[in-house]
């Protein structure tokens, strides 16, 4: 697989998908801008090689048709403010004759934004003909979208092959060269810590670390189901009873190879979720409560492992992180990585918008701008973007 830096751009219309499927607030304006500014490196290089620059993206799930809450018009502010560039031209559709012949307008180190890719659903669908319209726009393809090179749809692999030239960007190299170090030789020790909602997200990413890792911290709604295996009592918490068994195997699995699974020795549980927090000092979680968060103990517990590593791999939350009251945990495993000197990197998602809203981003080696980009790659070791230009 060939990287933008390895090909000759100048003159040449650039086709850059990238990931700007960033929050928005009540009036229309961007809230967190970490996604654009992630593609600035690769936008930058392709103008400064005086290509002529065609970004395209998705915004939100518009489920193909036009809705004006998910235009990228706001995007395309944001972006001009950021390059500083006169213009970035924004068409009113990301394909149609009139784009087409805007895309051979362009100037040698000008950059126009496409609308919104989902506005069609062909997008999604990896309709070949809508492919072949995007392909049109560009004589040379990049993809520095990680976040959405999980997805098999026209912009990421539909149209790739009708492309003369195609390679990805510098984002997607920095991605790339992070999660595959920790799949292939990380720093040792090597500890990851898993959370989120559901074990049956994470079989095959518990799988594949459990191949690597020397310490594996287990959080979130998760955690119930991996405790439930172990004989403990989860109360009214969130279990998926029809993966006890798989939680068993990967606790036997991770005993037989003297890895460490550690999981909550104490929660923050409530009755109901509008209710205050309240301490449970127990592993065992009372009938009638929910748990919510990891408690003090784990948390502490969760920092001691981290404290020592040279590695620290972490993708999802600890807790019910959309209730700010139960966000706690989540961002004290935030907190602990930052305090430690290994390699941090932080797979995208919830994860990665606690660390920016701690103000911890620049004290993590790697935020990855993909959640679920990162688990599949970190699973299969590619993802269907990459393997379309080459990367197995």
């Amino acid at each position: 697989m060939q990287y933008i830096n390895e090909l000759s751009l100048a003159n040449k219309r650039v086709f850059i998908r990238v990931d700007f499927n960033v929050p928005l607030t009540q009036d229309g304006k961007v809230a967190d801008d970490t996604r654009i500014r992630a593609c600035l490196p690769t936008i930058e290089y392709a103008l400064k090689q005086k290509a002529k620059v065609i970004l395209a993206s998705h915004l939100g799930r518009p489920k193909g048709e036009r809705v004006e809450k998910y235009s990228l018009a706001p995007v395309a502010e944001r972006l001009m403010e950021l390059l500083r560039l006169g213009e970035v031209l924004f068409p009113e559709d990301c394909v149609g004759t009139g784009v087409t012949k805007l895309s051979k307008d362009l100037k040698p180190g000008q950059a126009m934004l496409l609308e919104n890719l989902r506005f069609h659903q062909e997008e999604e669908n990896n309709d070949e003909r809508f492919a072949k319209k995007l392909s049109a726009l560009g004589d040379v393809y990049i993809n520095d979208a990680f976040g959405a090179s999980h997805r098999a749809h026209a912009s990421v692999v539909g149209m790739v092959p009708f492309v003369a030239e195609k390679g990805a960007g510098l984002l997607m190299k920095k991605e790339i060269e992070f999660l595959a170090s920790i799949l292939k030789a990380p720093k040792r020790p090597f500890v990851a810590l898993l959370g989120g909602a559901k074990v049956s997200d994470k079989i095959g990413v518990i799988e594949r670390l459990l191949n690597t890792v020397d310490c594996l911290c287990i959080g979130g709604a998760m955690a119930y189901t991996f405790l439930k295996a172990l004989g403990k009592k989860t109360g009214a918490s969130r279990v998926e009873n029809e993966k006890i068994h798989v939680a068993r195997k990967i606790l036997s699995r991770a005993e037989a190879k003297g890895i460490p699974l550690c999981l909550p020795v104490d929660h923050d549980v409530v009755k109901a979720l509008e209710d205050g927090v309240e301490p449970e000092p127990a592993a065992d979680i009372p009938e009638g409560w929910m748990g919510v968060d990891i408690g003090p103990k784990t948390r502490k517990l969760f920092a001691e492992r981290m404290a020592g590593a040279k590695t620290i791999f972490w993708n999802g939350p600890m807790g019910v992180y959309e209730f700010e009251k139960f966000s706690q945990g989540t961002y004290s495993v935030a907190r602990a990585m930052a305090e430690t000197k290994a390699v941090t990197i932080v797979g995208g998602g919830d994860s990665a918008s606690a660390v920016v809203k701690a103000g911890l981003a620049d004290k993590m080696t790697h935020l990855s701008t993909g959640g679920g980009a990162s688990l599949e790659f970190i699973e299969k070791g590619t993802l269907p973007g990459l393997r379309v230009l080459g990367y197995r």
